[in-house]
């Protein structure tokens, strides 16, 4: 390991998992913006590149809302939401795969990221609402 990356290593043994899954959430978003700013600018392209800005930079601030939530129902509603925007984020990124740009390489990754986000999302929502069954059958 390079001593940049060991670093880095310790320091996220010290940070939270929603602190590092609201990084790698900034981090997709950057990507995405990138993404957008290479494709063509034809009505269709700028057309998909305005609605993937739009989902794709939505789950990051979503999920920093979730985290601020004022109830664990609002924090699911919220984590939902975030869930959507990803959702419709991998959509896009499937359209501009079929539209052939010549980025596979790089498309492909962002989309892999979007997915393994979108699990990590996907379980948050199921614990948080299997804690709230067993919150409510506590009682």
């Amino acid at each position: 390991m390079g001593t940049g990356i060991a670093k880095r290593h310790h320091m996220d043994r010290h940070i939270s998992q929603s602190d590092q899954l609201e990084e790698r959430l900034i981090e997709f978003a950057g990507r995405i913006i990138q993404l957008g700013a290479q494709l063509p600018r034809t009505p269709a392209g700028r057309h998909i590149a305005l609605q993937i800005l739009r989902s794709g930079t939505a789950a990051a601030p979503n999920y920093a809302e979730a985290r601020g939530a004022e109830s664990r129902a609002d924090f699911i509603h919220k984590l939902g939401i975030v869930r959507k925007e990803l959702n419709e984020t991998s959509v896009w990124l499937r359209i501009i795969l079929k539209i052939n740009l010549g980025k596979d390489d790089l498309i492909v990754a962002v989309l892999a990221e979007n997915l393994e986000l979108a699990r990590i999302i996907t379980a948050s929502i199921k614990t948080s609402r299997a804690r709230v069954s067993k919150m409510t059958n506590d009682y």
